[in-house]
């Protein structure tokens, strides 16, 4: 039986109450403190004042505390607007905004299939929003905006760690890493690579984000409306 199916044990007072709703809280702080890596039943446990057996009542081990983690964060991500392209978009935001507060998150999206009810209440907005969309072109256009997110919020993430890691931002890295493109880039040798560099070093990630995902949903609209992209 599936955790969400599982009942939770009857509720003990003493020695501190525990629900698997408190566990999941606990272990979210843990994973937004300090990433993954802090997260363990035996630091959870310690972090609610309980022994690590007892949490075995609730959850029967570390992937089911995973999931349990990602279908909270997913209650964060409720879809808005009407017809497909604003909920969409909605849902890309959102969960890019959630990601950006939960970096831990981005690591687990597109993983393990996510099954648990504040999931797949993202998963029907989603669906319900593209009614009238022949059903065999729904997920398709479902999982290209998907990837899009995860590929756009892994790479963000990768780079505001990477910026932690190194102490330089993207200033700094442009004023560390600039001359040396610079003098590439004279040589002639990468005309169009330069281009493109030099104009997008003027965007934020809010602007490449938004414009990447733009490019995406006018080209699904195209082709929903039976034109090519």
């Amino acid at each position: 039986m599936v955790v969400w199916e599982r009942p939770e044990p009857p509720e003990r007072p003493v020695p501190a109450p525990l629900s698997r709703e408190l566990i999941v809280r606990a272990a979210i702080r843990l994973a937004d403190a300090d990433g993954l890596e802090a997260v363990s039943l035996r630091k959870v446990a310690a972090a609610l004042d309980a022994g690590p057996m007892r949490l075995y009542g609730y959850i029967e081990g570390k992937d089911e505390l995973l999931d349990l983690m990602v279908d909270a964060v997913y209650a964060e991500i409720r879809p808005t607007g009407s017809g497909w392209r604003e909920v969409l978009r909605s849902v890309a935001e959102l969960t890019r905004r959630a990601a950006h507060r939960h970096e831990w998150f981005a690591d687990l999206l597109g993983g393990r299939p996510q099954l648990g009810p504040n999931a797949l209440a993202r998963g029907e907005a989603v669906v319900a929003a593209m009614d009238g969309v022949d059903v065999d072109r729904v997920m398709p256009v479902v999982d290209a905006v998907n990837s899009y997110v995860i590929g756009a919020v892994r790479r963000e993430i990768a780079e505001r760690r990477a910026e932690r890691t190194s102490g330089m931002d993207k200033r700094q890295w442009q004023r560390a890493y600039g001359p040396y493109l610079e003098r590439t880039f004279a040589t002639g040798r990468f005309p169009a690579l330069a281009t493109v560099i030099r104009d997008a070093v003027h965007l934020d990630a809010d602007e490449i984000f938004e414009a990447g995902l733009g490019y995406l949903l006018d080209g699904i609209g195209a082709s929903l409306r039976g034109r090519p992209s």
